[in-house]
């Protein structure tokens, strides 16, 4: 009986210290946004690399997959994905990630060119979904969802 007390207080103090790591994922935030590059590969996709600052307060964490829409003034402009990444523990780092961005239903290239020539991240919002897990193995998996990301909150001042 000894025993299965000991392991009920183990099971207890590995379930409070991995929820305690589990709810900082909740404080995962991006710091900072850029495009290293970008190559277009038909009229209505480019493939190109993000920049991405990211302030991970929590264990590290395997990312498999980050989609999102970016949407000028309410109206969806382009759809991205990208690849896997590793995001390391308890740091605040810039990551390098390869994406492909496919213009929307409804946008043209054109658009993207008045966009662009404006040099101004203004309007411009996204919606990211991060998909990702604490362990490689796929346990305590970690869904992360920003929305309305104002992108002109990070212009270079």
């Amino acid at each position: 009986m000894k025993a299965f007390k000991h392991i009920g207080i183990f099971l207890v103090a590995a379930l409070l210290a991995c929820s305690c790591g589990v709810s900082k994922v909740k404080e995962i935030s991006l710091t900072s946004a850029g495009v290293a590059y970008i190559v277009p590969t038909s009229l209505r996709s480019m493939d190109g690399k993000l920049l991405l600052g990211i302030n991970n307060p929590a264990m590290g964490l395997a990312v498999q997959e980050i989609t999102g829409t970016i949407r000028y003034e309410d109206k969806p402009i382009a759809h991205f994905v990208t690849g896997s990444i590793e995001l390391a523990p308890r740091c605040e780092q810039v990551y390098e990630l390869p994406c492909t961005v496919t213009l929307a239903d409804g946008a043209s290239l054109l658009d993207v060119l008045v966009i662009a020539s404006k040099q101004s991240l203004s309007g411009l919002k996204a919606d990211i979904d991060v998909q990702g897990a604490l362990k490689k193995n796929g346990v305590l998996r970690a869904p992360l969802k920003f929305r309305d990301l104002d992108l002109s909150q990070f212009t270079r001042k």
